[in-house]
């Protein structure tokens, strides 16, 4: 529960027990109890080795203490005063109210496309995101597995939308909610949505597993987050993204291994 008078070691613990609860309830879930189950839909075939996932977790780690101590700066130390978070949830309308959650969301959408793409070009990658890209085939574990200054860029979002729009601090909460579930989605292995998704034009601009691990595997291509709208404005959608997720969901879990590296467009 928001609390705007925390300490920062318990924002940094909470933060923390935010990332383990969900990486570690969906690998529990996917990698162990139902492993063998829910084969069919996973999206790479194998599995990645033990050195892989321990490299991830730690990353993860400290990328966790970095975003805690972030957030307790922007919500909870005094520099909050100079934000535009309110403390009364009447100052604004409970239209507003989600409406501000929305908004945090498109924001760290766009921001979040523009920054990873800008971390892929070859002058900066070698340094900071080519840590997140060791997990050719991730795992839920992968979500926050990032170098110390990727970590920064990534929790920059924050002070951006704290100094830009009115939100009350339970909405940041449940933004920060939103963010850690679609992340651990995204590098989840395994192809959740229906079959069908794919088939209609107003679900086909909400991301998939398939989406973000097809940017793992091939790097150069899916660098959207949330939506998939700036990589269709962009055109930096894999080729055979669609293919790929309707052969996962047809269970021919080799499919991604068919398409040949060289399919993926360098855009850097």
């Amino acid at each position: 529960m928001y609390h705007p008078n925390a300490p920062i070691s318990l924002v940094i613990i909470a933060t923390l027990l935010r990332y383990i609860f969900f990486a570690g309830f969906t690998y529990l879930l996917f990698y162990i109890l139902f492993r063998n189950k829910g084969i069919a839909y996973k999206i790479q075939a194998g599995f990645p080795k033990n050195s892989a996932i321990q490299s991830e977790i730690k990353y993860s780690l400290l990328t966790g203490v970095i975003f805690g101590l972030v957030i307790y700066v922007f919500l909870f130390s005094p520099v909050r005063q100079y934000t535009r978070l309110y403390r009364h949830i009447h100052d604004h309308s409970m239209v507003y109210y989600f409406f501000s959650i929305i908004a945090a969301i498109a924001i760290h959408d766009t921001y979040f496309y523009w920054t990873h793409r800008l971390m892929h070009w070859k002058k900066i990658f070698p340094y900071m995101h080519h840590i997140h890209h060791k997990s050719h085939n991730p795992t839920p574990w992968a979500a926050y597995a990032f170098h110390p200054l990727e970590a920064l860029i990534e929790i920059g979002v924050i002070p951006i939308i704290v100094f830009t729009i009115p939100m009350h601090g339970s909405a940041m909460s449940l933004f920060g909610l939103y963010m850690i579930v679609m992340n651990v989605m995204g590098h989840l292995g395994y192809e959740i949505y229906p079959k069908y998704f794919m088939k209609y034009r107003w679900l086909r601009w909400m991301n998939t597993s398939t989406h973000h691990n097809m940017h793992h595997k091939y790097s150069k291509c899916n660098y959207g987050l949330y939506f998939n709208i700036w990589d269709q404005l962009m055109n930096t959608n894999h080729q055979k993204y669609k293919e790929t997720f309707e052969a996962v969901k047809a269970k021919k879990v080799n499919v991604s291994e068919d398409i040949p590296a060289n399919a993926e467009r360098s855009i850097s």
